[in-house]
């Protein structure tokens, strides 16, 4: 089976990286920190948009997501947010990536109490983005990060109800912070799910390991997307060349 798969690389990294991704014909997952989006300039990003377009090659954009909160019950927090927003979709305009992933901004122990308030502020928020990613013709997806369990970003799924908005299943996050299995979190949101992002852990630190290194079970994980999302787009969320290499290794049976 051959799927689409793309590889993690920030913004500020991509001349670096080009070279390998042409000759390995590796389509990037663009990260773009705040600092990146100050400094991109219209023109480059467009060469790069073009360098993709001509070798057969797309994108995905990761969105800056630092201290930012779509549905912070704070004004100055949103409108920081909101900023940083506006920012990657003007990038995205250019670069015309399949999926668009997003932070949602939420943990319990700061909303738990006023997780209502954070839905309806967060709503109003991604409304605004879909405007502008629908004229774009990409995808939103919505990364789960401190979430225990499902429940948060299934009813901001269900209150947004847009068919091109969905979640982004981080395999890694599920297992630093689940109190829900695999299959129950795929009940929950597998059909929401366009994107995931596959890296490696034992439970304890972020380490974006590759598949096998860690304690996740990679072989349920497949069985899970086949069922409930198969067309979905995979990105390989290594932080080093050499975990690259090692996961596709490792993933090539899994990915084609």
């Amino acid at each position: 089976m051959s799927k689409r798969v793309f590889v993690h690389v920030p913004y500020p990294q991509i001349g670096a990286h080009l070279p390998f991704i042409l000759e390995r014909r590796l389509s990037p997952e663009i990260y773009f920190p705040a600092d990146a989006l100050d400094a991109a300039a219209p023109a480059q990003l467009a060469e790069t948009a073009q360098v993709l377009a001509g070798e057969g090659l797309s994108c995905t954009i990761h969105a800056p997501f630092m201290d930012l909160n779509p549905g912070s019950l704070e004004r100055m927090l949103r409108d920081a947010t909101m900023h940083r927003f506006r920012q990657v979709l003007d990038a995205a305009e250019l670069l015309r990536p399949e999926v668009m992933v997003f932070h949602p901004g939420f943990d319990r122990w700061r909303y738990g109490e006023a997780q209502g308030q954070w839905l309806e502020l967060s709503v109003a928020a991604w409304r605004e983005v879909l405007q502008r990613t629908k004229e774009i013709g990409t995808v939103v997806a919505v990364e789960n990060i401190f979430e225990e369990e499902p429940s948060t970003l299934k009813a901001l799924f269900e209150a947004v109800q847009e068919p091109s908005f969905g979640h982004c299943f981080d395999v890694g996050h599920w297992n630093l912070f689940k109190r829900v299995g695999m299959e129950k979190w795929f009940e929950a949101l597998g059909t929401w799910i366009k994107e995931v992002h596959i890296h490696d852990n034992c439970g304890t630190k972020d380490d974006h390991a590759p598949p096998g290194e860690g304690a996740i079970d990679f072989q349920l994980f497949f069985r899970l997307m086949e069922r409930y999302a198969p067309d979905a787009a995979y990105t390989i969320e290594s932080h080093s060349r050499a975990h690259l290499e090692s996961s596709l290794q490792v993933l090539t049976p899994y990915l084609g």
